[in-house]
């Protein structure tokens, strides 16, 4: 595991056989002969465009559903009359799913499956209000 490390190349005839890193604290690279990789992305969650319209958590990833406190359930004053739809943020009808979440496994299965889901929660949103 490396800190601060950027991927630049993948190397191979084939098959995976090296790639070349950077260090983005230091501004170096190296390559390294590898056989495998497994690369985290969505560590980051660029929510900062979101200003205050969503409820975040202090990493900056997007609070949903039953991890709402009752105290940040009305940013908006709009009246909130019952407690959020899974995946539903702290703004009523609107939904977050995969590595932005707040409390999300940060794999790509799995922000599939809370896709799928949100669009059913859409439609009971759109129903019931």
């Amino acid at each position: 595991m490396r800190l601060h490390a950027e991927v630049r190349t993948l190397l191979g005839d084939g098959a995976l056989e090296a790639l070349t890193v950077e260090d983005t604290s230091a501004g170096t690279t190296q390559t390294l002969a590898v056989a495998a990789a497994f690369l985290l992305i969505g560590a980051d969650p660029c929510t900062g465009w979101l200003g205050d319209a969503v409820v975040t958590d202090d990493d900056g990833f997007v609070v949903t559903g039953d991890e709402l406190q009752l105290s940040r359930l009305d940013p908006a004053g709009d009246g909130r009359q019952r407690a959020p739809f899974p995946l539903e943020t702290s703004r009523p009808g609107v939904f977050a799913v995969g590595d932005v979440r707040s409390g999300s496994i940060k794999r790509v299965a799995s922000a599939v499956g809370e896709g799928a889901m949100a669009v059913a929660l859409v439609h009971r949103y759109l129903a019931n209000g």
